[in-house]
This record gives C-alpha cells, structure tokens and sequence, in this order.
C-alpha cells in the first residue's frame, strides 16, 4: 500500500507534465527500437494480404473441374480437355494439364509422378513468403526485450548518475521506453503468428484438394473409354 502511494503522485505529475497521450507519442516513447518493429509489423500485414489472396484464389471449385475432364478425357477429346485446364489456370488446372500432356506417351506410374511433381511446386508456390512470417513471428518479440534491456539499462544508469537519489522523472524515460518496446514485440509476434497460422491452415486445405483431384485423375484413367 505505501509503494501504491508513492507511485500515486508520479502517475499524476506524468499526466501534468505531458506524458505521451497518443498512440504516436507511445511509439516514439519506445526509442529507436520501434522503427524495425514497425518495419517487420508492416511486412507481416503485406506478406498475409498478398499471400491470402492468393491462396484464396487458388482455392477453386475442383469437383466440377474434374467432371468436365472425366468427359471429354473418356470421350477421346484431349484437346478439350487441355483447352479446359488453359481456360482455368489454377493449381488444379495445371497440375492435370501436366498429366493430359502425357497420355499417350508414358505409363501410368509416369503420369501420376508428373502430377504429383506438379502439385508440390504449386504447394511451394503457396508457401512462399510464409517462412518469412515465420521469423517475424519470432523475432518481433525478441526484439522488442531487446528494447526492454535498453530501457533498463537507460534507468539504472539514470539511478548511478543521480548518486542513488533519484527522482521518479529520472527514471520514466528508461521505463517507458522498455515497457512499450515488449509490448510492440508481443504485438508484432502476435500478428505474424496468427497470420503464419492462418495461411498454413489455408494451404493445407488446398494441398488435400489437390491431392483428392489427383487421385480423380489417376481413377478417370483407368476407367473403360465410353
């Protein structure tokens, strides 16, 4: 109770004495720490923008995709069929292009290899960037200790300079500087991490659709032609 009492008057002389009210004054309060914190928090947003556009856009209706194929592939009509995937042009069309682009000329098992190749560069692809999400993920928060340690370090040295008398205005810079430094990290980290998650359990989605179309394939060729 009497630390609550002598921390009461500082809170007030901080508000009297201007202490940083706006989110961008908290900012500036955290040192220059801030700045690639800021950087890496911007990089997370484009990096999960971008990537969530497009994995969304990959993620296309395959079922009446493969219907279409089943058709004109049983029918004899390749290049319809080819006609079909170039019109689409997703994961899904590409990856049995590759695998029409082969009938006639190579066994099953050759086929079914192509695909397969075709459907992990298109995974690769989705998953670009995503690493990257990754470390911001780590970093942000290691980072922002970083900022802590400075900041304390700035208020020890305060106390060393002051003989051990130290007034709490002293004090306040160092404070405020690792106080919102940890928890612009703990944001950064949190912002990359819930992207990173979401993006991967949008790219596994895909993944297994591509692997339920592949294996539609593989069955369309071995059905009797009609």
């Amino acid at each position: 109770m009497l630390f609550l009492l002598q921390i009461q008057p500082t809170v007030e002389e901080a508000a009297a004495t201007g202490a940083p009210k706006s989110i961008f004054d908290m900012l500036l309060a955290g040192g220059w720490t801030m700045i690639p914190l800021v950087v890496l928090l911007f990089i997370a947003i484009f990096i999960y923008i971008e990537r969530y556009r497009t994995i969304k856009q990959s993620d296309t209706d395959s079922e009446d995709f493969m219907e279409k194929v089943r058709a004109h592939v049983l029918a004899g009509n390749i290049q319809a069929a080819k006609g079909l995937c170039d019109s689409k042009n997703d994961p899904f069309s590409r990856m049995i292009r590759k695998g029409i682009e082969r009938l006639g000329s190579s066994s099953l098992k050759d086929i079914e290899a192509s695909i397969e190749n075709v459907g992990k560069l298109e995974v690769y692809r989705m998953e670009r960037r995503l690493s990257m999400l990754a470390t911001i993920a780590g970093a942000g928060p290691m980072l922002g200790f970083f900022g802590t340690v400075i900041g304390m370090i700035k208020a020890f040295l305060a106390i060393e300079e002051s003989g051990g008398v130290v007034d709490a205005s002293d004090l306040a810079g160092g404070i405020s500087e690792a106080m919102v430094t940890t928890a612009a990290g703990l944001v950064v980290g949190i912002v990359a991490y819930l992207a990173y998650n979401t993006l991967v359990g949008m790219v596994s989605k895909v993944m297994y659709k591509l692997e339920l179309t592949s294996t539609s394939f593989i069955d369309i060729l071995q059905e009797p032609a009609g």
